[in-house]
């Protein structure tokens, strides 16, 4: 089965390029709100289930006992900038633990924020596991280690167990298998499954409502997806689609990027869970993708739908300025 066009990118008036997607939204029951293109199709979410996989820190009563608020907790999920402030608390979290950031295994890169990255190369520093896009999500992973007394070393590793705690929630909320059979690796060293994309939106209805989840989980699932409503900056951080969403409609919905396109949102007053897929990894595409979908599911807020739907159709600017095209759904999204 061949993925439609789901989004068009126009210089001027003209296609020049699009991009082929799939698309599934989900209620907590397992029905089918909305299938576009094959959601059968087996993909890695990668960092787009950061808040299933931060369930752990709640339920083993480590986010407590460290004294973490929505802050923390939505670094926990995050896929941040590397930002001074995304630096700086997952150092604090670390230190509550007794810690520093030896501890993490993420390995380092340079920030993903383009001015964190100028600053901190002006004032002569280079880049730690701090700034990593994921320190947050270490840090927890670490945090909940501590507070379970498991060693913390190694916590990256498949079979570790910590990972089998997270591959355990995984397994609990999506309802798919995550094995040996469809793990990978993700970039910051942890497994990652390839499961299909109606279990993962499924699996977002649910942590949205809690139904078919245990009453700790339930409770945990909404802790962390009202912490990250609550600080969208500290999900992702500086002109970031998640953040913009986020702020667009405080509270409403839940939004998540993962890498090669993947995104997956919730919107708790709805009972829907969606997870979609740029078919060629473009993060671009995913952004309008998510904004359209979120635009036609909120359609009864006008004012709502079209500040969405001004995300879902941005301007290409090019480096004098100059608005030389756009991004728009195609007919299929549309």
């Amino acid at each position: 089965m061949t993925d439609p066009v789901l989004v068009e990118v126009l210089r001027g008036d003209i296609v020049e390029s699009v991009h082929r997607g799939t698309v599934a939204i989900f209620d907590a029951d397992g029905k089918a709100m909305l299938e576009i293109g094959d959601t059968s199709q087996a993909v890695f979410p990668r960092s787009a289930v950061k808040a299933i996989q931060a369930l752990p820190l709640v339920e083993t009563g480590a986010a407590d006992a460290y004294g973490f608020g929505d802050k923390e907790l939505a670094l926990a999920c995050a896929s941040h900038n590397g930002e001074t402030a995304h630096v700086e608390l997952a150092r604090a979290m670390l230190a509550k633990a007794g810690l520093s950031e030896s501890a993490l295994e993420c390995g380092a890169h340079w920030p993903s924020y383009q001015n964190a990255t100028t600053a901190l190369a002006r004032a002569g520093g280079s880049p730690s596991a701090l700034h990593n896009n994921c320190s947050g999500k270490h840090a927890g992973f670490i945090c909940a280690c501590c507070h379970a007394g498991i060693e913390h070393h190694g916590y990256v590793k498949a079979g570790h167990a910590y990972q089998e705690m997270v591959r355990e929630a995984m397994e609990g909320v999506t309802g798919a298998a995550h094995n040996a059979d469809n793990r990978g690796t993700d970039g910051c060293s942890i497994p990652t499954y390839a499961v299909p994309l109606r279990n993962i939106a499924h699996g977002f209805a649910r942590m949205a409502t809690g139904v078919g989840l245990a009453r700790a989980r339930a409770t945990a699932a909404k802790r962390l997806f009202s912490a990250c409503m609550a600080e969208p900056f500290y999900v992702a951080g500086s002109e970031r689609s998640d953040t913009k969403l986020m702020e667009t409609a405080p509270g409403r919905i839940f939004v998540k990027i993962g890498a090669e396109g993947v995104f997956c949102a919730a919107v708790p007053e709805l009972g829907l869970g969606i997870a979609l897929k740029c078919d060629d990894g473009a993060g671009r595409a995913a952004e309008v993708m998510v904004a359209a979908v979120l635009a036609k599911l909120l359609a009864k807020d006008e004012a709502l739908a079209e500040k969405l739907n001004t995300l879902a159709n941005p301007a290409l600017v090019n480096w004098n300025g100059i608005t030389v095209g756009s991004l728009r759904p195609a007919a299929a999204l549309a």
